[in-house]
């Protein structure tokens, strides 16, 4: 099976593979032919590969130097989340320009009174005719200036009980009565917004799932959010031509929002060079330290690898399962113990900034203590994965609702 997928790719490559095409008609042609996203229906711009077939497609592609799908949101949190739930007049209305790129997606989930407290939202949505009229505020909302839809949750029935009556949109941002606040962060990068809607409209037929039942919709778009970090879909290195320096640079803007992520990450990576840099390589606790940081990163890395391998024997359906909400405090736990190593070894010159002649490793130390913070709270509170984990697949009892 796999070898038959290989020659058929690889037969394909050869025959339509043009390095010096615009990036949209070849993108085009990969909906066309289905090796865009081969996991993907047949119908709807794939080829039905399971896991293991995929991976022959882009073995094949980086041996072509060839340019996949688009990547973002759009590939990582929307489709799949189409795919599972969406009508098909919602899949032929978004999922082709969401592989060739043409539509970007921002996600319009939290609010400033409940972020952690996703199924309390307040934004509503009131039918009028063949579509609803949306009032509200979302908040830490990334890429929503450039977002041409954003995944939208609101609530369609206010009598309804907490976590029903909530439907999930395409939400279109490109309207009046959409207005986008850059929010400056305290790393000094800006990269997510306040959105404000004001009699905004949505038309009935974008709504992803039945009209109160978006909470089911969410759940497996969080799902899918808690693996995407840090995931995007590169350009082969030994890509030329047109079409490659477009991708590039289709990919340096996207990753543009992003570049301070590696920080929120806690720079584990920068740990062993600067307790050199320090002269404390050799100091007893610095090196216990060292090796419990990189113990849970393997940890941490073997974890993902099994749950990858379960995927492509298909024990979860190609689903995100328990193993989301583990990868997402492994990396909070990560980020929190390198920020406290590097602390150890830099001393109080870790507060100082890039513009400091004296600041560790050019002021990234600096940005990584301010900016480590988010990541337990980003994609959901290391709380909510912990009753995620503890409910859902352990079978503990719910946590008592204080209210």
């Amino acid at each position: 099976m796999a070898e038959d997928v290989r020659d058929e790719v690889r037969a394909w490559l050869a025959e339509s593979w043009d390095a010096e095409r615009p990036l949209l008609e070849w993108r085009s042609l990969l909906a066309d032919a289905g090796w865009g996203c081969p996991t993907w229906p047949l119908r709807w711009f794939g080829r039905g590969l399971d896991a293991a077939g995929a991976a022959v497609v882009q073995q094949e592609f980086a041996r072509a130097g060839a340019v996949g799908a688009a990547s973002g949101s759009g590939m990582g949190l929307v489709a799949p989340t189409i795919l599972e739930h969406g009508s098909d007049e919602v899949k032929r209305l978004l999922l082709r320009r969401i592989l060739t790129g043409e539509d970007k997606w921002c996600q319009l989930f939290s609010e400033p009174g409940n972020g952690s407290d996703l199924a309390g939202l307040t934004t509503r949505a009131e039918r009028d005719g063949d579509e609803w009229v949306v009032n509200g505020q979302k908040v830490w909302t990334t890429g929503a200036g450039h977002a041409a839809y954003g995944m939208l949750l609101a609530r369609t029935d206010r009598d309804a009980p907490k976590h029903d009556g909530i439907t999930w949109f395409a939400f279109p941002m490109r309207q009046s009565g959409v207005e986008v606040r850059p929010l400056r962060q305290m790393n000094f990068h800006a990269s997510f917004n306040e959105v404000f809607l004001t009699d905004a409209r949505v038309p009935d037929a974008n709504a992803v799932g039945a009209v109160g039942d978006g909470w089911r919709v969410a759940r497996t778009t969080l799902g899918h959010e808690r693996g995407l970090a840090g995931r995007i879909v590169a350009v082969p290195p030994n890509a030329r031509g047109r079409t490659a320096r477009e991708a590039t640079a289709e990919a340096a803007d996207y990753l543009k929002t992003y570049e301070w992520y590696p920080q929120r990450a806690g720079r584990p990576d920068l740990t062993i060079p600067q307790a050199r840099v320090a002269g404390l390589a050799a100091d007893r606790l610095v090196r216990q330290d060292l090796a419990r940081l990189v113990a849970v990163e393997r940890t941490a890395r073997w974890s993902a690898e099994r749950a990858r391998a379960a995927r492509a024997r298909g024990a979860s359906n190609g689903s995100p399962g328990p193993e989301g909400s583990i990868a997402k405090l492994c990396a909070s736990e990560i980020a929190r113990a390198s920020a406290r190593l590097h602390t150890r070894l830099a001393g109080a010159a870790g507060m100082l900034a890039g513009t400091d002649p004296h600041a560790p490793a050019d002021g990234v130390i600096a940005e990584v203590l301010i900016s480590v913070p988010a990541v337990s709270i980003a994609g959901g509170t290391d709380e909510i994965q912990h009753n995620i984990i503890g409910e859902r697949s352990l079978g503990l009892p719910k946590e008592p609702d204080a209210r």
